[in-house]
């Protein structure tokens, strides 16, 4: 097991309830879709994985790990376990790829040598090789994306979270990130995916689990979908 939610809620100082009693398990190597209308309480559990927020009850594990106990000084090793992948893809433009890339390695304190190993090794995993030098501003989107996940997937994560990772893209590149996703995902890394994209979710015959007003509503096991 990888991620387990034990009954968890969050209520903003607002008075905003964001989640309400959630129970959940992931299992490792696992693709989970993650779907609901907007207000459901997707970002606000996806936050929590990587503890930007905290529940307001309840406990959240990582790899064994409590989440909501972790010290803060242990949160930089949390984060290096996971890879997150945005919607609006977050490139540094005045970087190139090969730079983009590198420097979320610099960040957790990895070796030259280590990073000039890995950034070639995900540039190629991601199908941008010749791309390297290239900067943001000369790319498509969809390879913007591809250089979103070679930086996410650097530290080797345990966890791979995209988050609308096919928004801001046509639906042909979209299909090509999501095939992207699942090569990641056949060679062990785990991904929680959150969409709204009902066309790239019913086809992939993946576990999908539906919120909607910070409730599960619906948890799909893969291949029983029907939308």
């Amino acid at each position: 097991m990888l991620v387990q939610f034990y009954n968890v809620s969050k209520i903003y100082p607002n008075g905003v309830k964001a989640l309400d009693d959630i129970s959940l398990k992931i299992d490792r190597g696992e693709f989970l879709f993650l779907m609901g209308p907007s207000g459901a309480g997707k970002s606000t559990l996806v936050k929590m994985l990587f503890r930007e927020e905290l529940p307001t009850r309840g406990q959240i594990f990582l790899a064994s790990r409590s989440i909501v106990r972790m010290k803060r000084g242990d949160v930089p090793r949390l984060r290096r376990n996971i890879g997150i992948v945005f919607q609006d893809f977050k490139l540094l433009e005045n970087k190139t790829v090969y730079e983009n890339i590198a420097f979320a390695m610099e960040v957790v304190g990895t070796s030259s040598r280590e990073i000039k190993e890995r950034v070639m090794e995900v540039i190629n995993m991601v199908g941008l090789k010749g791309k390297e030098n290239s900067f943001p501003g000369e790319l498509s989107g969809g390879e913007q994306q591809r250089v979103g996940i070679a930086r996410a997937l650097a530290n080797r994560p345990l966890l791979l979270i995209a988050d609308e990772p096919t928004g801001n893209l046509d639906i042909d590149t979209s299909h090509e990130i999501m095939e992207l996703l699942f090569d990641i995902n056949r060679i062990g890394t785990t991904v929680i995916m959150a969409t709204h994209a009902r066309e790239l979710v019913k086809p992939a015959g993946k576990r999908v689990l539906m919120l909607d007003k910070g409730r599960i509503v619906a948890d799909n096991p893969p291949g029983e979908l029907v939308l």
